[in-house]
């Protein structure tokens, strides 16, 4: 997963959403896949660095917040049946999130990463 300047694609998943993806039974495959579609445009997208893309069967709604197109981090988890949509005051939050994210250092991330804040889930140079 490259964009045009040749840079590795990274992504991860948060904490809490790590634990609502297994609660839903959402494998890594999967998310892997999905981001792939989201950069194809195959998502929602909610302005802000923000898209909404659909997983598990179209049955859950997941929030994804992104850096410039350098890495993507799942952010938010939704069943479709308990809830249509996140509310305004949710996407500004999102938007902040993504805002701060692009401002986070490559030593920042592997530190959320070492304290298993973030997961890194895909990224083409690991193979």
């Amino acid at each position: 997963m490259a964009n045009s300047a040749g840079n590795s694609q990274r992504v991860f998943k948060t904490a809490w959403f790590a634990k609502a993806a297994a609660k839903a039974l959402i494998a890594d495959d999967e998310l892997c896949t999905a981001i792939q579609q989201v950069m194809l445009g195959q998502c929602d997208d909610l302005g802000g660095e923000v898209y909404k893309k659909r997983l598990g069967r179209n049955l859950f709604r997941s929030i994804v917040v992104a850096k410039g197109g350098s890495y993507w981090v799942y952010q938010f988890l939704f069943a479709k049946q308990d809830r249509s949509n996140i509310d305004n005051d949710e996407l500004a939050e999102f938007r902040r999130t993504a805002k701060a994210y692009g401002a986070l250092s490559e030593r920042r991330i592997a530190e959320l990463i070492v304290n298993r804040q973030w997961t890194e889930i895909c990224n083409e140079d690991e193979g």
